[in-house]
């Protein structure tokens, strides 16, 4: 049996419907809120030990944006938890490690550690960032307005990851755990880490030319610094430890040092090409 936490969020719910869609493996929605088989919470470890009860393999959707300390409790709970339930494989949606110098990084490092030493098996999928950042920063600006693209990314460039990719990768990972696991073989994934990057970069002059595409009419790229980008999010709602990741991911695709050192894992494991971001983002901005 597989479980799929944090299914109320888009990553979580994805992979759970696409197992639940295969129809060859039972498989249950974990989540704190909403309609879900199994309630568990991260900051309620007492939730944990009752909704892993028969699982064999753990989809382990990290918690998300919180403070550093906050991940660490909520992380080191879910690989107490699932020790003691007798889970025999988790998967983990960690980062990729191009973007180890991002402040985001810390806790899914962390993270992977903790895992290495628990007693059950391990596959890491390394996600990278969601194009789905691109799309946002296409379709929410005033460019259509100002025929002007404002974003504080230099000339740096970044892979972005399709999220319905890295899901569909993420459901093929843990149908294969659990197939393995019932014919009684050793799992292929185990204590692999999959590196899956975007397959191609996009950049600030990139969303440029696709809104011209799009509209038919020039658009001018202009890079914001990094003071007019700290500006703009103190009118926003984001929390500080929010902002900070925000400056953090800004700055270092502006220094051109988010980018992957090889090609990663992910065509491999979806058996075909993945999307890039400019395809999303020319899609959007057609809609």
């Amino acid at each position: 049996m597989i479980l799929v936490t944090g299914v109320s969020g888009a990553l979580g719910g994805l992979v759970y419907r696409g197992l639940a869609a295969s129809g060859e493996v039972k498989v249950l929605a974990g989540s704190s809120s909403g309609a879900a088989d199994r309630r568990l919470d991260f900051d309620e470890p007492e939730t944990l030990a009752e909704a892993f009860a028969g699982v064999d393999v753990l989809v382990f959707v990290s918690a998300g944006y919180a403070e550093d300390d906050v991940v660490f409790a909520r992380h080191g709970a879910v690989v107490d938890a699932a020790a003691r339930a007798g889970v025999r494989h988790v998967v983990y949606t960690s980062l990729v490690g191009s973007a180890d110098r991002l402040s985001i990084a810390l806790p899914h490092r962390w993270t992977e550690r903790r895992l290495a030493e628990a007693p059950f098996g391990v596959t890491v999928l390394r996600n990278g960032l969601y194009a789905e950042l691109a799309v946002e920063w296409a379709t929410g600006s005033a460019a259509a307005a100002t025929g002007e693209f404002t974003a504080a990314l230099g000339t740096g460039r970044v892979f972005l990851a399709a999220r319905e990719d890295l899901a569909e990768a993420a459901v093929r990972v843990a149908a294969e755990a659990s197939a393995d696991l019932a014919a009684g073989v050793p799992v292929r994934h185990a204590n692999r880490v999959y590196e899956l990057d975007g397959p191609e970069p996009i950049g600030g002059a990139d969303i440029a030319e696709l809104l011209a595409e799009a509209t038919g009419r020039p658009f001018a790229y202009r890079s914001q610094s990094t003071a007019e980008l700290r500006a703009f999010l103190a009118g926003t709602p984001l929390l500080p430890y929010q902002v900070g990741h925000t400056v953090s991911m800004f700055n270092t695709i502006r220094s051109g040092l988010l980018e992957p050192s090889s090609p990663g894992d992910l065509a491999a494991l979806l058996g075909r090409e993945p999307r890039s971001a400019r395809s999303l983002v020319a899609a959007a901005l057609a809609g």
